[in-house]
């Protein structure tokens, strides 16, 4: 069973959606939070101000992403994989198939393509 979530408050738009037993959730204060995961997936996406935070997690792999103040975050996780990118803590991958890029700081990473 595949769930999701999404809340958005004051200008924010929060954007959810999984399938396959994935999980999703998405959170915007402000700004814009997309999360998308399939696969027995998890996405965790959230923005704080007017920032673009992007989280998918594919086939199984466990994504977070996190932006504030007009930057934008995104990261991707296969299965097998994990991802998290955000404008305080930086980008970080783990295992296969993932990727994670903060435009605020220009910080990318990936692992096991």
């Amino acid at each position: 069973t595949a769930s999701c979530g999404a809340k958005a408050t004051g200008a924010g738009v929060a954007t959810s959606s999984a399938s396959e037993s994935g999980t999703a959730v998405s959170v915007a204060d402000g700004g814009r939070a997309t999360s998308n995961a399939t696969g027995f997936g998890t996405a965790l996406s959230a923005v704080l101000g007017a920032g673009t935070s992007y989280s998918y997690s594919l086939g199984g792999g466990i994504s977070q992403s996190f932006a504030t103040n007009g930057a934008t975050s995104v990261a991707i996780a296969g299965y097998g994989g994990g991802a998290t990118a955000g404008t305080g803590t930086g980008v970080n991958c783990a295992g296969l198939n993932s990727f994670a890029l903060d435009l605020s700081t220009g910080r990318s990473c990936i692992a096991g393509l």
